[in-house]
């Protein structure tokens, strides 16, 4: 009698989200323990999939698992889950973990070959950059396909497997940026607090307001603003936006005076100029991690090209500041 190997057992789960994993989004969306939202790899069972239904490939990311089988009710299928670490299947894809060499891991620890007859899988389009799909079916049999950008497009592409061109383009709308910025927010409210208690005690509610507004600039309105901001690189944009910032602080303090009333008050403001817009850029640059329409090179041609300038600007700033203060001392 011949041995059969056993294959190893697939997960259950379900298209309905339960109030926990709402909770779980949430938590995620804030960055409340970044690294623990996520599922076990391996192969899953929604409905009660046969060796004909289709194999739907993600990331063990909890918010892109739970995207995915949230739009297969009534759809049996098998959902073939990377380890990316917890990261996102764009994020991952670019990070390599949603990658070849775990997507051929996966098919083998699962044995997905004597789950299914056919031998297609089927990826989300922005997992693409990771994996070479002619490697993938030399090592494994399995051929490739690419999905809509959005899960939400899978049933209506699930009836051609064939996508739309409107099922192909990226978009990154207003929600989508808006969502992302509440764990800007938490990543730096306590740098802005404490940002804000130092330029309290330099230029009062004037300047703790300033030094709030240009963090809060450049980690929650850049986000929203993005299209809108002249430019075309990310850095560029931030300090435009920074500068828009200090200059409307400093308009609206001119309005309640004639003038600058001397030399240390015009440095302070030349000092605000150079020093905070940078920090504004800054932010800005960071937030290329979260788009869907940035490369890794030009990213890296954007941070050699702008973060001198920062560091030179946000310098020159606190030199100025610093006189500023002098000047005010001297003057009593």
């Amino acid at each position: 009698m011949s041995e059969t190997t056993a294959v190893p057992p697939s997960f259950s789960t379900q298209a309905e989200l339960t109030f926990a994993n709402h909770i779980d989004h949430f938590l995620a969306r804030v960055g409340y323990r970044r690294g623990s939202h996520r599922v076990t790899p391996g192969l899953y069972r929604i409905g009660n999939p046969g060796r004909s239904s289709p194999v739907f490939v993600t990331g063990n990311y909890t918010l892109s698992f739970d995207a995915l089988r949230s739009v297969l009710k009534g759809i049996p299928a098998h959902i073939l889950v990377l380890d990316t670490k917890g990261i996102n299947v764009w994020c991952a894809a670019g990070k390599g973990t949603f990658g070849t060499d775990e997507l051929v891991h996966q098919i083998e620890a699962t044995q997905l070959a004597g789950v299914v007859d056919h031998r297609s899988l089927v990826l989300p389009q922005l997992g693409a950059p990771g994996v070479s799909a002619h490697e993938v079916k030399k090592r494994s049999g399995f051929r490739v396909e690419y999905g809509p950008v959005r899960a939400r497009d899978l049933p209506e592409y699930l009836k051609t497997r064939k996508a739309t061109p409107e099922m192909r383009l990226v978009r990154f709308p207003l929600w989508e940026r808006f969502i992302l910025t509440p764990i800007e927010l938490v990543h730096t409210l306590l740098p802005m607090l404490a940002a804000a208690l130092v330029f309290y005690l330099i230029d009062g509610l004037f300047g703790a307001a300033l030094a709030a507004s240009s963090i809060l600039a450049g980690s929650a309105l850049f986000p929203i603003l993005l299209p809108w901001i002249p430019g075309h690189e990310f850095s560029l944009k931030g300090f435009i936006l920074g500068w828009t910032v200090v200059l409307f602080f400093t308009l609206a303090r001119l309005s309640g005076t004639s003038h600058l009333t001397g030399w240390s008050e015009l440095m302070q403001t030349a000092a605000y100029l150079l020093g905070l817009p940078p920090v504004t850029a800054f932010l800005a640059l960071n937030f290329t991690g979260s788009t869907t329409f940035t490369s890794p090179t030009a990213v890296r041609s954007e941070i050699f090209k702008y973060v001198p300038i920062m560091a030179w600007s946000c310098g020159a700033g606190i030199i100025l500041l610093i006189a500023s203060l002098v000047l005010r001392f001297m003057r009593g």
